[in-house]
């Protein structure tokens, strides 16, 4: 991927040596917490995108926050474990739990979705719900991730490209993060998990490139899942790579979420967008939603 100014004819893709950024937030419509953390990041911090959960208990206060702020680029954030279905729970019983919702045992469901096509099916019918109910709110559909990555599951990962090019996405999170900058800025940080995902991940964004939708160069977040402070972000921002970043955070007013993540520094976080320093560093760079920056795909 490259960047270029509008109208400007398409170059190869060399890294460049220029430096745009994206900064979401997660969760979106999960809780009136998170969409107040939204709305005052967007307005007062760094805040330049959102990613929605169609099922979520806020679902509804969200689309209607985000019809009030258009400048907020919205994408869709599907969720297909840990959390809340958008179709009942007898047409995906495959994926849920006694209690209607997701399963959190990830790897038996993904192997479940990659050995079964019954399964795979149940899995394509609620990401096309998801589509179809973000579709209903009358929002641009500015980019698609997945809740927990998931969608670096090879046949999620299939199935959501599928959807996010049937429904004309711009652009999908890969979470190809830049191991560099989590040491310079962390350096106890355990880098395990991108063992791991590193590899699939680098794939997913060459399928999706393929495809016609753009991808971050980098995405920073995951190493800090949960807690990106405000002395990360200041570092990270410091930092930055050349190429489109992606930094995603999870903030709220609270850290009581209900059906979010224990243990994740939901207010820490808001602060960290709202931090003056912060600010002051991300207004080097041009920043938006995948909406409004230039991209043009290799």
């Amino acid at each position: 991927m490259s960047v270029s100014t509008p109208g400007a004819a398409a170059t190869p893709s060399n890294g460049g040596s220029g430096r745009r950024l994206i900064v979401t937030a997660d969760d979106f419509g999960l809780s009136a917490a998170v969409n107040a953390a939204v709305i005052d990041a967007h307005l007062n911090g760094i805040l330049t995108a959102a990613s929605l959960m169609v099922a979520g208990a806020a679902a509804d206060a969200a689309v209607a926050l985000a019809h009030a702020q258009p400048s907020l680029a919205v994408g869709l954030h599907v969720v297909l474990v840990d959390g809340k279905p958008f179709l009942p729970p007898e047409r995906i019983p495959d994926l849920v739990g006694p209690g209607g919702l997701f399963r959190n045992d990830l790897a038996k469901v993904g192997a479940s979705i990659f050995f079964r096509p019954k399964v795979a099916a149940q899995v394509a019918a609620e990401v096309e719900a998801q589509f179809q109910a973000f579709r209903a709110t009358g929002l641009k559909l500015d980019h698609v991730n997945a809740h927990k990555h998931y969608h670096l599951h090879p046949t999620v990962g299939r199935i959501l490209l599928d959807a996010a090019r049937r429904h004309g996405a711009r652009a999908m999170r890969v979470p190809v993060e830049p191991a560099d900058v989590i040491r310079a800025v962390t350096p106890q940080a355990d880098l395990g998990l991108h063992r791991v995902t590193g590899p699939w991940a680098k794939l997913l964004r060459a399928k999706v490139r393929r495809a016609g939708l753009a991808a971050p160069d980098q995405v920073l977040g995951l190493a800090w899942t949960g807690a990106v402070t405000v002395e990360k972000l200041r570092g990270a921002l410091a930092r930055l790579p050349p190429g489109i970043t992606e930094i995603y955070l999870h903030p709220a007013v609270s850290d009581d979420v209900p059906g979010g993540a224990p243990g994740y520094r939901y207010r820490d976080e808001l602060a960290a967008l709202l931090d003056p320093e912060v600010n002051a560093l991300a207004a080097a760079f041009p920043r938006g939603g995948f909406r409004d920056l230039p991209i043009t795909l290799e």
